[in-house]
C-alpha cells in the first residue's frame, strides 16, 4: 500500500479532507472511530509525550517512534507528521523523513521558523531567510521517494506572507500551509498567489485563525485541513471535569449508566487496533 499517494489522492479530490489532531495511541483509538486521517500535532506530541509547550523540545527518534506505532495499529489511516523545521539542520531533517517514509508515514509538514520556535498561532514567532529555508526544503524533497511534503511558511508580516506562499508554490512541494492566516480575507489572498498548488488550512481552538466548515473551506479552495488539538483540549476538559468530581464526592465513582464508559467498552476500543492490522473484526481479550 503506497499511503503517500493515497493521500495525495484524498487532496486532490473533490471538497477538503480533514486530518485530525492525534497525540497518543488512545486518542489516536478515538480519532479513528470518526475520521480516515490523523494529524501528528507536534502541539499535542510535546504536551502528551514530554509535559511542555510547543516551542523546540521534541527529538526525532521520539515522533519516529511513535508514528511506527501508530502505522501497526492503523494500517489504513492517512498520517501526517509535524516535523517542525526538521529538527534545525537538514541532514536531520532529511533523515528523519526518510524514516517516517520508510515505516509508513502519508506525509510530513516543514516549517521556516528559526529557533527558538513557537507555535504557529501564538506571538514571537520567527522565521528563516527565505533562501535558507527553500535550501532545507529541497533537500527534504530530493531525499524523499513518494512522501507528501507541506511547505510551511509562519511569516507574519503581510507581504511576507505573499511572498514566501508564491516562492513555496513554486517549489516540488505537495502543499503549502500558511500557518496563523487570520481571516478568510487572507486565505483568499493566500489560494490566490499560490496558483494550482494545493492549500492546507490550520484550525486550533482559541488560535489566530477563523473557524470555518469543512464546506465554508472547499468553496474558500482549501484542499486539506488539519485540525490540530480537538482530542487535546477535549481530554484536558473532560479530566479536569471528572477528577473535579471525584473530589466533590469524597472519591465515591459517578453512577455507571448506558452513556458511560467502563472496562468494557474501553476494551472494545483497544481491541480494534489488533484486528485492524490482522484483518479480523474483533480479537478477544482475556
Amino acid at each position: 500500500m503506497n499511503h503517500p499517494n493515497r493521500l495525495r489522492a484524498a487532496i486532490a479530490a473533490e471538497g477538503t479532507t480533514p486530518l485530525i489532531g492525534v497525540f497518543d495511541m488512545f486518542s489516536a483509538s478515538v480519532a479513528a472511530r470518526h475520521y480516515d486521517g490523523m494529524f501528528v500535532s507536534g502541539f499535542g506530541f510535546a504536551a502528551s509525550y514530554y509535559g511542555l509547550p510547543d516551542i523546540g523540545f521534541i527529538a526525532w527518534p521520539d515522533i519516529v517512534a511513535f508514528v511506527q506505532r501508530l502505522r501497526l495499529a492503523f494500517p489504513q489511516q492517512h498520517l501526517l507528521v509535524d516535523i517542525d523545521d526538521g529538527y534545525v539542520d537538514p541532514e536531520t531533517a532529511c533523515h528523519t523523513v526518510q524514516l517516517l517514509e520508510s515505516i509508513g508515514a502519508s506525509g510530513v509538514i516543514l516549517e521556516d521558523q528559526k529557533r527558538p520556535r513557537r507555535c504557529g498561532h501564538v506571538d514571537g514567532k520567527q522565521v528563516l531567510p527565505l533562501g535558507e529555508y527553500l535550501e532545507k526544503l529541497q533537500m527534504v524533497l530530493d531525499s524523499r521517494r513518494d512522501l507528501v511534503v507541506v511547505a510551511r511558511t509562519d511569516a507574519t508580516e503581510e507581504a511576507e506572507i505573499l511572498r514566501r506562499a508564491k516562492a513555496l508554490a513554486a517549489t516540488d512541494a505537495d502543499v503549502v500551509l500558511v500557518d496563523g492566516v487570520r481571516s478568510v480575507d487572507w486565505i483568499r489572498k493566500v489560494r490566490d498567489v499560490i496558483g494550482d498548488k494545493p492549500l492546507l488550512f490550520n484550525q486550533i481552538a482559541g488560535g489566530k485563525s477563523p473557524r470555518l466548515s469543512l464546506p465554508e473551506l472547499s468553496e474558500l479552495g482549501v484542499d486539506v485541513a488539519i485540525y490540530s488539538t480537538p482530542c487535546l483540549f477535549a481530554a484536558q476538559t473532560a479530566m479536569d471535569a471528572a477528577l473535579a468530581r471525584l473530589k466533590q464526592d469524597e472519591g465515591r465513582l459517578p453512577e455507571f449508566t448506558s452513556a458511560s464508559v467502563g472496562v468494557a467498552e474501553c476494551l472494545a476500543l483497544l481491541e480494534k487496533n489488533i484486528s485492524r492490522h490482522h484483518g479480523r473484526d474483533r480479537v478477544p481479550i482475556g
